[in-house]
């Protein structure tokens, strides 16, 4: 088997699935790209076996076949060739491959395609139509607060809600809670999965810069997301994921709006002085001002600062992780947010000032038991 291709046109595509790749894979062939052309198209996949990427380039080819070649040393390669046509002759017997170039011959041993393990399909499954735009907006809006506790699974992923008049994205890690919901996403008929954490994030990375349409099929194991050149399939958690609804508390009556930028600089700076443990930063609000202070009783670090806001309702003192705070910040993009309050042991609401007309956000953060050192 031979066929000729651009170094960097195939850099670029097996650097947008190389992600998929584990140093220590359960099976060693899984450190290996699968190579397949047929009728001059070359496809190549990258896997973990819970998580698979697919990408499609034009070569010139005359024949096909297919062949499992290192993944390390094939890219190490590339990066360190100038952009020319690289010619790849595979010995079908050996398995041994060259790699011609301008520069060079350069040898190496690839494997059987045959050993590579067969990726799952997406049979009997459902279908919606997302733009890439969007969906790059929710997974930003929601991967944050996913849980690392591996003896929690539901929660190592976003949870995803399908309905006839919306969608919505759900993630939590017991601390915090972000529930994004899209009204311009919907299905025939209601359906939900819950998608990893490593195929959210890999996805992220190879989504175009510029708008395209995301096909996503699924079915109870598996979804499937294809654009563009490239395609994912990834396993589904099988759990049964929190019952986010009941979590938000419904009479958060006390209210405070405020310039994010400010508010989010601030916290910055006073959470430099926090504890390092707990990261606790305290907000106490009287009137129209708030209070951001913080203090690191093992060092003698303290701070605080003064914000004026608007604010309806009793004053109130409450503490919170200021990484959590600074994180959820971070991720709204309007210019003024609000802070809805009940009790310093009720979990606080953040939402956006304005809002996009298609989409809806809430993030929930639990509070940090006050030492009352004031």
């Amino acid at each position: 088997m031979k066929f000729i291709v651009s170094s960097s046109y195939l850099l670029k595509q097996l650097s947008a699935i190389n992600g998929v790749i584990t140093t220590n894979p359960v099976v060693p062939i899984l450190e290996n790209f699968l190579f397949e052309i047929s009728d001059g198209t070359l496809s190549v996949t990258a896997s973990d076996l819970q998580t698979s990427m697919m990408t499609e380039l034009e070569v010139e080819s005359k024949e096909d076949g297919s062949i499992a070649i290192p993944a390390k040393i094939l890219l190490e390669t590339l990066r360190n060739l100038p952009e020319q046509p690289v010619t790849f002759s595979i010995d079908d017997g050996t398995y041994s491959i060259e790699i011609s170039s301008d520069n060079g011959r350069y040898k190496l041993s690839g494997e059987n395609a045959t050993d590579f393990p067969k990726i799952p399909s997406v049979s009997d499954g459902y279908s919606v139509n997302i733009s890439s735009d969007v969906l790059a907006r929710a997974i930003n809006n929601t991967i944050f607060a996913t849980s690392n506790d591996e003896l929690r699974p539901a929660m190592t992923g976003v949870y995803i809600k399908l309905d006839e008049t919306n969608t919505t994205f759900v993630a939590t890690d017991s601390h915090r809670l972000i529930r994004y919901r899209r009204v311009d996403i919907a299905a025939d008929m209601g359906h939900n999965m819950i998608i990893p954490r490593k195929a959210l994030t890999l996805l992220k990375a190879t989504l175009p810069a510029e708008n395209t349409n995301v096909a996503l099929e699924f079915n109870a194991s598996n979804a499937f997301f294809d654009f563009n050149n490239t395609k994912m399939i990834c396993r589904l958690i099988d759990e049964r994921f929190p019952d986010y609804e009941n979590v938000i508390p419904a009479d958060n009556n006390n209210t405070m709006s405020i310039n994010k930028g400010e508010l989010l600089s601030s916290l910055k700076r006073i959470a430099i002085y926090a504890n390092k443990t707990t990261h606790q930063v305290r907000l106490k609000i009287t009137g129209s001002e708030l209070l951001i202070s913080a203090e690191d009783l093992d060092f003698s670090n303290e701070a605080n600062e003064r914000l004026s806001c608007e604010h309806d309702g009793e004053d109130i003192e409450i503490g919170f992780n200021a990484k959590f705070l600074i994180e959820m910040l971070g991720n709204i993009e309007s210019n003024e947010v609000t802070l809805q309050l009940s009790q310093p042991n009720r979990a606080g609401i953040l939402v956006p000032g304005d809002k996009d007309e298609n989409e809806d956000i809430l993030m929930l953060v639990m509070p940090v038991m006050l030492n009352n050192y004031v």
